[in-house]
């Protein structure tokens, strides 16, 4: 008898989140500048990116705590409904209120990432979870490659056309995750025990833990410079450099070409030759020298050479999320990622006002080397957590 053949969820995930962060990417680099046509200001821009995350804060470990007890994927499904609903808001906001509320929506109901990652910590054996996790971040190579070039080509009739195109491709990821993604059972026996928005005994907890606790201090240093990054490139690049939404999105494109070579099969090599630490440090290296040179930056083959450099610090994501999940106990999964993704949100809270006050007064290189010195941080985190282990 022939057996039906199944496609490895982990092909599935790939899928999913690779539509998922095709349709975050084609925002990323138009979102600002679509912004300041309806009249904000960079400041203002940064708390329209603050109000996605601080949504994202409240409602991450609701979402969490109810996929470790329905299960992923109907979660899973949920969130990219919003993300779908906040998509066609955006398209058609006549105003920076409505544009506020479109944002919402889609942070109120933003888990997409954080529930991949605990789907793949479900099914994965923890000496495979670093090439596991590298899957997300090829998925955000590719979507960084194709979707901001997507997001800049179709900005020159319309700023709305590749809002339109993002929402569709979170129709097909709601339609794929329906299809494709087979349940699983949590892999976890805490019954069902995440953080939430006030249990702050509960970070006290883990940020008491040595090993833990350094890791997820090098996480906030890696994911705050990358908000400001993320938040602000546009805004400097218009300034410094007069790019518009397709040189904007061509930059983001070979960041992203970059990371599909870093973060691919060359992963699990690397991971082997040198071990998660090493590669984990070299991330940290390259985005402080890498920020530094975009800062600094006054030409277009300036920019080309720091967003090379940049590219490379695509091996902290993975390294990192596998080595806290290894200093966590088995139980415990669940509760450290819901930690992780809500620092993510503190980050992307703080960061995009920090760069737009920034940028709004002129300091375009103090932007790049306010994000460079705090990723030095991470470095020097990063040499403390291998001492320590």
């Amino acid at each position: 008898m022939i057996k039906k053949l199944r496609p490895s969820p982990l092909l599935a995930i790939f899928l999913i989140v690779a539509v998922d962060v095709l349709g975050l990417t084609i925002m990323i680099p138009l979102l600002p500048l679509y912004a300041e046509r309806l009249g904000a200001s960079p400041f203002e821009v940064g708390w329209l990116i603050s109000a996605y995350a601080a949504c994202q804060l409240v409602s991450g470990p609701l979402l969490g705590r109810w996929s470790d007890t329905t299960g992923r994927k109907p979660l899973l499904l949920a969130s990219q409904v919003g993300t779908f609903i906040g998509f066609i808001i955006t398209a058609f906001a006549p105003s920076m209120t409505v544009l506020f509320i479109a944002r919402m929506i889609d942070g109120a109901t933003a888990g997409n990432l954080s529930l991949a990652q605990a789907y793949i910590s479900d099914i994965s054996k923890p000496e495979d979870r670093a090439k596991s996790f590298g899957v997300i971040g090829i998925a955000f190579g590719i979507g960084f490659l194709i979707g901001p070039a997507i997001s800049g080509i179709l900005a020159k009739s319309d700023y709305r056309y590749p809002i339109f195109a993002a929402a569709g491709l979170s129709a097909l990821s709601i339609l794929a995750t329906a299809v494709l993604l087979p349940e699983a059972r949590p892999a976890r026996n805490d019954e069902g025990r995440r953080l939430s928005l006030v249990a702050w005994g509960e970070y006290v907890h883990y940020f008491r833990e040595p090993k833990l606790a350094t890791r997820l201090w090098q996480f906030f240093c890696f994911i705050f410079p990358f908000a400001m990054f993320t938040s602000g490139f546009p805004m400097f690049a218009e300034r410094r450099l007069s790019f518009g939404p397709e040189q904007i999105g061509f930059v983001y494109a070979w960041v992203g070409f970059l990371g599909i070579l870093t973060q691919g099969p060359v992963l699990g090599y690397l991971v082997r030759k040198f071990g998660e630490a090493t590669l984990n440090r070299a991330g940290f290296a390259a985005y402080a020298v890498g920020y530094t040179l975009i800062g600094l930056a006054h030409s277009v083959p300036a920019l080309a050479l720091a967003a090379t450099v940049t590219a490379f610090g695509g091996f902290i994501r993975p390294t990192l999320t596998s080595l806290i999940t290894k200093a966590a106990p088995r139980t415990e999964q669940g509760s450290v990622l819901g930690l992780q993704q809500s620092l993510t949100s503190v980050a992307q809270i703080a960061g995009p006002p920090f760069a737009g006050i920034l940028i709004q007064h002129g300091l375009l290189t103090t932007w790049g080397i306010a994000a460079a010195g705090i990723t030095a941080l991470g470095f020097v985190l990063a040499g403390d957590s291998k001492a320590a282990s």
